[in-house]
């Protein structure tokens, strides 16, 4: 790859698509030894947010209280963010550093969750070094039960349309 017209280093506006329809990720991090971790993070759509060409961010959220990701970030800051997006047999892989904004501020106040009662404790703030995508193959297609859900409402809706219609039409 880096013989050839090697890695994207910004946010781009293929990846700004990506980020905007996330809904989770996958955040690796290594402690000083080298020990790896990777911890599932998930939002609304968009809750990955891009600060600017180089920078994402998002909120640490309130969670299981281990705080392990925070340990090897306190020791090293090389991270890794994993995409993977089910629904449309994409994956997105992001190389930076990562590191952790103390405090209600501007950056994890705007990174903050827009609904729900999940408390924001910091942001993490990811720096993109390169970012890369692969091929659809091997993905299952899986979608979301959320939009499951929208369709098999619209559906039974339609449903009971057609068959009072028919009802109606026998009554006649």
């Amino acid at each position: 790859m880096e013989r050839g017209h090697g890695w994207e280093s910004t946010v781009t506006h293929e990846l700004a698509a990506v980020l905007a329809a996330t809904r989770s990720f996958y955040l690796g991090t290594a402690s000083a030894a080298g020990q790896p971790y990777i911890q599932h993070r998930g939002g609304l759509p968009g809750f990955l947010g891009i600060i600017d060409e180089r920078t994402l961010g998002f909120a640490d959220l309130a969670g299981n209280q281990q705080y392990v990701t925070l340990g090897n970030l306190a020791e090293n800051p090389r991270a890794f963010i994993f995409i993977m997006d089910y629904a449309r047999r994409r994956r997105v892989k992001i190389w930076g550093t990562a590191r952790v904004v103390e405090g209600v501020d501007e950056v994890s106040a705007a990174l903050g969750p827009a609904t729900g009662h999940a408390i924001a404790e910091r942001a993490i703030l990811f720096t993109v070094e390169a970012w890369d995508r692969n091929c659809p193959q091997h993905i299952p297609q899986l979608v979301p039960v959320e939009d499951v859900e929208t369709v098999v409402t619209a559906l039974r809706q339609r449903v009971a349309e057609l068959e009072a219609e028919i009802r109606n039409l026998a009554e006649s």
